[in-house]
């Protein structure tokens, strides 16, 4: 179990505790693309008391469930996690938000008219997302699970024509910050995703849902980004 300091990242706390991740969703502090600064940092750029997040992160539950334990996952099954939790959940919540944002925004869009760009974004991160996905399950995907059957003996090593690793995975980090930003616009659009007082219930379901694939989709990102690309990038070297 790793002991927090000042000096420990974000991604580092929370790829050894991925509960830690509510703690810090709470302070408005990114642990996915931006999960590389330590806590002092952290702390004096948003203007928080270290010892108050200190505290509220040694109060996380210490024992942690091993179906949680991400860190410690073989990467085949890692990604197996990924492909059929987190893209699955993308697919499949980009189809109730489209059928949500175009109602809310036909009959409420003339006086929200936040609406309309809301629309316009979700539509642009969700085609982005849904090719990035392909991408990753076609090429990254594969090329990782290939370097696994060599360490156990099951494959020969043989360059791919991205020559190595870090090649797509910095084309797939680059889209996933990318994927970001766009939710931190949506989130501005929406005020944290506050629907107004007089809202229907569809507007409301709206900007709950968008939340919950924001949510969603930070953690996705840190499974990739802090855990499985660190991890292959580790076992390439190691093999080749």
């Amino acid at each position: 179990m790793l002991t927090i300091t000042k000096e420990c990242t974000v991604a580092d706390i929370v790829s050894d505790n991925i509960k830690t991740a509510d703690v810090f969703k709470r302070y408005g502090i990114d642990f996915c693309c931006g999960g590389g600064v330590s806590l002092a940092k952290v702390c004096n750029k948003k203007g928080i008391k270290y010892d108050v997040l200190f505290e509220d992160l040694s109060n996380v539950v210490k024992v942690k469930n091993q179906a949680e334990n991400y860190a410690s996952w073989n990467l085949d099954f890692l990604i197996d996690h990924i492909v059929n939790i987190h893209h699955k959940y993308v697919l499949d919540s980009i189809e109730i938000l489209n059928q949500y944002v175009n109602k809310v925004v036909s009959v409420h869009g003339h006086h929200y008219t936040e609406l309309l760009e809301i629309q316009k974004l979700f539509k642009e991160v969700s085609e982005e997302l849904t090719f990035h996905m392909q991408k990753e399950e076609k090429i990254l995907f594969p090329y990782i699970k290939y370097l696994v059957q060599i360490e156990k003996g099951e494959e020969v090593y043989k360059t791919p024509g991205f020559q190595n690793i870090q090649n797509p995975i910095q084309v797939m980090e680059e889209e996933h910050e990318n994927a970001g930003d766009i939710f931190k616009k949506i989130a501005e659009l929406t005020n944290n995703y506050t629907p107004p007082n007089e809202a229907c219930n569809t507007f409301k379901a709206l900007y709950s849902k968008l939340q919950e694939f924001e949510e969603d989709l930070h953690q996705h990102i840190h499974l990739e980004n802090n855990i499985l690309h660190t991890k292959a990038k580790k076992l390439e070297e190691k093999l080749v």
